[in-house]
């Protein structure tokens, strides 16, 4: 068996080498039935899809990276292992590795996202507090993204019956600076998040992956107060994409953050005007959906060893036009593994580019 320490520090090791998003992470140790194992693996297969071995982070470098954590009072959440939220583990995308501080009670309890305008009215945080607070008295955790306007109100409301703050930037980082109190608030009182390494400072390609966290651990996003093109409503579509309820609350049309809520309801958003609301959307299936047994980890179809004719067939029908997997397969005529395999390693060797829904492409 396995040493869990030996397995945290190869798990770190394949997450934070170059080349490993979460996807291929998930499906490295899937494959192969461990993280070390993976590894041993990991530059055959990157020269198989024609690659240049990859940048394997050290032993050293994790270890120091775990000393961080540890002395700021957080721990590590794998996927696909037990305390990791098992609705972000449904997600083909998740992240491999989660960092976290506080309550992890909170992250046992149905949970309902809250998002919007950074730049929002006074009216609108006034409703998102009150809403959030309404939601974490019902026995529902709220969980935002630690921005200006409606996230903090959000926090705010929910502050004192389950918050749970995800941030784009390292565990240790503040952003925005003003709210470095409510952030130190969150983390002792409710939950924070990251999924980036401590000491990383939050970049503008950061808040995606931050936003797929907050849409994919949470029954359904609530966007209070969004223009058009806006980072909210980027979590309502991924959390439309995750299968989870889009909720919004409706403005003025006069008000121009209020065009995104408003688009959102006309598409078929349900309509929020309170908490009562809220509970209404997301319950009784999504409680129905959190009792079903749960089975954190599925194993991947196994590695088979593959020949240049069957890479030859999988190129040829790849374009910069993203394709469902299922297409390719059906296409080829090869057993799944065989499809699945080449995939992984044309991947491994930069080649290949994946997509939402189980799409792939040439990489660009």
């Amino acid at each position: 068996m396995t040493d869990p320490a030996d397995d945290r520090i190869a798990r770190l090791r394949l997450i934070r080498s170059s080349q490993i998003g979460p996807v291929t992470c998930h499906q490295l140790i899937s494959r192969f039935g461990s993280a070390q194992a993976a590894l041993d693996v990991l530059p055959d297969l990157v020269r198989r899809g024609g690659g240049r071995v990859p940048r394997i982070a050290t032993q050293a470098q994790v270890e120091a990276e775990i000393a961080t954590v540890e002395r700021i009072g957080a721990r590590y959440l794998f996927r696909a292992q037990g305390l990791y939220p098992r609705l972000l583990n449904e997600m083909d995308n998740a992240p491999a590795a989660l960092i976290v501080r506080g309550d992890l009670k909170w992250l046992d309890r149905p949970a309902v996202a809250i998002v919007g305008a950074r730049n929002a009215s006074a009216a609108a945080c006034r409703f998102a507090r009150i809403l959030a607070q309404g939601l974490g008295d019902a026995g529902i955790s709220v969980v935002s993204g630690l921005a200006r306007g409606i996230d903090t109100a959000a926090h705010q409301g929910s502050i004192d019956s389950g918050t749970v703050g995800v941030i784009a930037s390292g565990i240790d980082v503040t952003y925005p600076p003003e709210n470095r109190a409510l952030q130190e608030d969150v983390a002792t009182r409710g939950v924070l998040i990251a999924e980036q390494p401590p000491g990383t400072e939050p970049l503008a390609r950061h808040f995606p992956y931050r936003n797929r966290i907050i849409a994919g651990m949470t029954l359904g996003t609530v966007v209070v107060e969004a223009a058009p093109r806006s980072g909210s409503l980027i979590t309502a579509r991924l959390a439309n994409e995750a299968g989870r309820e889009v909720m919004a609350v409706p403005g003025s049309p006069l008000d121009p953050r209020a065009q995104g809520c408003n688009a959102l309801i006309r598409d078929g958003a349900t309509l929020i005007q309170s908490a009562a609301d809220v509970i209404e959307s997301v319950m009784p299936l999504g409680a129905a959906r959190l009792a079903e047994p749960y089975y954190p980890f599925e194993p991947a179809e196994p590695y088979v060893d593959t020949g240049d004719v069957e890479r030859a067939a999988l190129l040829s029908l790849l374009s910069h036009t993203p394709v469902p997997v299922d297409e390719l397969i059906r296409q080829t005529g090869l057993p799944s593994a065989i499809v699945q395999t080449v995939l992984l390693e044309l991947e491994l060797g930069g080649r290949l580019q994946r997509h939402a829904g189980a799409k792939v492409s040439l990489a660009s």
